[in-house]
């Protein structure tokens, strides 16, 4: 199978197959050695697109000949290709720490990907994370290829009109310019996938793109050998109706493992970012029974070792729900005829309750069913994922239900601005991002000269290209009567906020006293200003009504040259955001906001954070790196407490924040503000990065997962088989289990808990006896394993265990659950019996 892409119309001129190597490899996204090469193709094109794909396909026949005759140009363009091929070739991090390693390949699936604006297929954070990871990934050397999906017009594009209302635009993406190729079969014939929706064949065109050493494998369903309506299933991110999220969800799940299967890659692991492409493992399921000749159950059992499921929802409404009606029209063949299972058993598997005929199918539910490991994206977000997917571990303690964290991180070189990349390679070296040992203390012993140099650059920077961006805005609204040289200033202490706004981000918390902003924006000798930017999703009527808010705001003549609101905020603008920002604001309402990782981008260019206590910042804010609002505590929807915390926003930015940042000391600078700087770079920048987070990943869900998945395949799925029996005896002869009588008595600080226990028709090596208690305040559960003291007969024995006498010992309840060294309690097993 082959990926090509080449300027055909110029098959014969020297040079263009390396500059279409370096060209659609986007690598060059977070990487700029090649800048200049695009720079001087066409410096206009390469500042308004930053795509050298549509640069080689723009640019003159004459002109690129003219540049390969030229020495430097072509040096370059070697230098670059070179170090390329041989860092994608070279051992890095996973190959160096584990070698020989059971992991060949963990495919990632996710709705969308977000790398580099020239690839348009992403609408914000989910995307962010996956794209972030994929270079980490490249990076670091482990073997992760990413599938999504190829959108012909992507997420929306925003404008204003002009009385500050959003404005939704479609452009379209032309797929011959974008940085990827077709994917070719060995004749020549383009790659297509086939599968069924609602008894109709459609195909699949499949693409590729090159990330570093890896690669990302898009579907789209633009064929036309399909009927118009098919053809449109791809056509939008996020957009239509359910029906049209089940079809999407259906092509990225079941078609993309098709096309794995179509370039005989073998992945270990299915990695699901988010519950969307959970059709993914049933799919898994279905190769592995054709394969192995396997009923659905056994493929399951083997398989689901092998699958990992990230969560990235706070509440339960922004599970993906779809009528048993609409799943029955789309999926009942494929049950029936390819899992050879009832319509009924795919539906149970997307339910809290398989019987109950009336529930829709959730797909996070099915992702829960189909995985052997399941991770929320910060340390809260694990508490709360915990919390919202209880109800599928009835009697189960919330603090045991299967779920951990691994928290987001962003990919550092794709967010650091020039002069922080060359501050951190005078602190740490050029190779600090590819592996686990960067030094705080390098950082450290930065001077607040240096600091302060880089930010006032950065900041300059910033505003300078605010400014531009501005100008282009107003003139499209034919606004050009506005001094554009008066709006901000380098000087200012200069505050952002953007992100999609909705009301749980709680966007307009700092317009709660609009004077009170005002004298924090217009202060004579502490000025502050503020750049704002955010899409409101198009059916989300509140959250345009909160950009519409802003915009009114910023007509008031006191705040016109302090705050500006840009339109149209994408990935390329965030980078541009991150780099020059003094103090970056988040608002949520805890716990709502999963992770957020907008505010991990301003950390390695010396950028602070103020934010809530809600996502990542829970467990990074310190006083000594930034400052934060909120007590740790949930409040809902309450107007009192929001009025609150932006009093108390107001009052740290008043009484702190704004003195610390133009309060100098003796040698001129802030040295207080610059002290934060430092030690939020020394002590974040490393811990929130996607090398942090996919290390984490490949060692603690990967490297298992793929341990697992191997040793239930081996000798043709022996070991699934025999955990599948285990786990229908357990099912079948739980009820026979029971407790007898209990005895406790106290002594010498100690409680002697007796219990009896009649294991039924299950041998007693299949359960597990436990004494538990109910945590205290926010310490963890006591859970202490009794052991067998009489076994009077095989149906009556006594367990013991001694605990301190510190709590009562009515506290104490003693419980059954069951146990098999190769099975994950309680995801493959809920089972569990309390004594009464």
């Amino acid at each position: 199978m082959s990926a090509e892409k080449t300027i055909t119309s110029w098959p014969n001129m020297e040079g263009m197959d390396e500059l279409s190597e370096l060209a659609l490899n986007l690598h060059w996204c977070w990487n700029h050695a090649s800048d200049g090469i695009w720079e001087s193709l066409d410096s206009e094109l390469w500042q308004t697109t930053q795509n050298p794909w549509v640069i080689l396909l723009t640019v003159s026949k004459e002109k690129i000949q003219s540049l390969l005759a030229t020495p430097e140009f072509r040096q370059r363009l070697q230098d670059c290709l070179r170090h390329n091929r041989r860092s994608f070739a070279e051992d890095a991090w996973f190959q160096k720490k584990y070698p020989g390693a059971a992991l060949s390949l963990v495919a990632y699936f996710s709705m969308e990907f977000m790398l580099t604006e020239a690839l348009p297929i992403y609408s914000g954070g989910l995307g962010n994370v996956a794209g972030d990871q994929m270079k980490a990934a490249s990076n670091l050397g482990v073997p992760v290829v990413g599938i999504g999906l190829l959108y012909g017009q992507g997420y929306f594009r925003q404008d204003f009109d002009s009385d500050g209302n959003q404005q939704a635009l479609y452009p379209v993406n032309d797929p011959g310019q974008l940085p990827i190729r077709p994917l070719r079969e060995a004749n020549g014939e383009w790659l297509r996938i086939e599968i069924q929706l609602a008894g109709s064949k459609i195909w699949l065109r499949c693409w590729e793109a090159s990330v570093g050493r890896t690669k990302l494998y898009l579907l789209d369903a633009n064929d036309f050998a399909n009927t118009p309506a098919q053809r449109g299933i791809t056509s939008e991110l996020y957009g239509g109706d359910a029906e049209m999220r089940l079809k999407q969800e259906i092509v990225l799940g079941i078609g993309g493992w098709r096309l794995l299967r179509a370039l005989a890659l073998e992945p270990q692991v299915c990695h699901l970012n988010e519950g969307h492409a959970a059709f993914a493992v049933l799919e898994r399921a279905r190769c592995y029974m054709e394969d192995h000749k396997t009923s659905f159950d056994l493929a399951m059992t083997v398989t689901r070792a092998g699958n990992l499921f990230t969560t990235h929802t706070a509440v339960t409404a922004g599970f993906d729900r779809f009528d048993p009606g609409l799943m029955r029209k789309y999926l009942h063949h494929y049950a029936e005829d390819e899992l050879a299972i009832p319509m009924e058993t795919l539906l149970g598997m997307g339910r809290q309750s398989a019987g109950d005929p009336s529930a829709d199918f959730n797909m996070a539910y099915l992702a829960v069913h189909g995985s052997g490991q399941i991770n929320g994206v910060s340390k809260l977000h694990g508490q709360v994922s915990r919390h919202i997917f209880l109800p599928l571990f009835p009697r189960w303690p919330e603090d045991e239900v299967p779920i951990g964290s691994v928290t987001n991180g962003i990919h550092v070189p794709t967010w650091d601005s020039e002069e922080a990349d060359a501050l951190w390679t005078t602190a740490c070296g050029k190779k600090r991002w590819l592996g686990d040992d960067l030094v705080a203390e390098d950082i450290r012993r930065l001077s607040d000269e240096q600091l302060w140099q880089m930010r006032n650059i950065e900041r300059e920077r910033l505003i300078d290209r605010v400014r531009k961006r501005y100008a282009r805005q107003l003139a499209a609204g034919r606004d050009t009567a506005q001094d554009l040289t008066a709006i901000l200033d380098e000087r200012v202490l200069t505050v952002g906020f953007a992100r999609r706004f909705a009301t749980y981000k709680r966007p307009n918390l700092l317009l709660h006293d609009p004077e009170r902003l005002i004298r924090l924006l217009r202060d004579p000798q502490r000025p502050m200003q503020l750049i704002l930017a955010g899409k409101a999703h198009p059916q989300d009527q509140p959250g345009q009504a909160l950009v519409r808010q802003w915009n009114d705001f910023i007509k008031r003549k006191e705040v016109q040259n302090r705050v500006v609101f840009l339109s149209d905020y994408d990935m390329q603008m965030a980078q541009e955001l991150v780099q020059g920002m003094d103090l970056w604001i988040n608002t949520p309402r805890r716990p709502w906001e999963a992770c957020g990782t907008s505010g991990m981008k301003v950390l390695v260019n010396g950028g602070l954070n103020f934010s809530e206590l809600d996502g990542w910042w829970a467990e990074a804010y310190s006083p000594q790196v930034g400052w934060a609002i909120g007590d740790g505590q949930e409040h809902g929807e309450d107007l009192a407490w929001d009025a609150a915390e932006a009093d108390a926003m107001y009052t740290l930015l008043e009484r702190e924040v704004v003195p610390e940042f133009y309060e100098r000391s003796g040698n001129g600078m802030p040295s207080k503000w610059l002290g934060r700087v430092r030690e939020s770079m020394a002590r974040l920048t490393l811990e929130f990065s996607a090398g942090r987070t996919i290390r984490d990943y490949t060692e603690d869900h990967y490297l298992p997962a793929a341990s697992a998945y191997g040793q239930r395949a081996a000798k043709d799925g022996a070991l699934g088989a025999e955990l599948l029996a285990w786990q229908h005896t357990i099912a079948r002869e739980w009820n026979t289990v029971r407790f007898g009588a209990m005895h406790v008595e106290t002594c010498d600080g100690l409680h002697f808990f007796r219990v009896e226990v009649l294991p039924g028709n299950l041998p007693v090596g299949d359960l597990k006896v436990d004494l538990y208690a109910n945590p205290l305040g926010k310490g963890d559960a006591l859970i202490e394993t009794m052991t067998p003291c009489d076994k009077r007969t095989d149906a009556n024995i006594t367990y013991s265990v001694q605990v301190s006498a510190t709590r009562a010992a009515n506290d104490y309840t003693p419980r059954i659950v069951p146990q098999h060294p190769g099975v994950s309690v309680p995801l493959e097993a809920g089972q569990i019996l309390w004594q009464r």
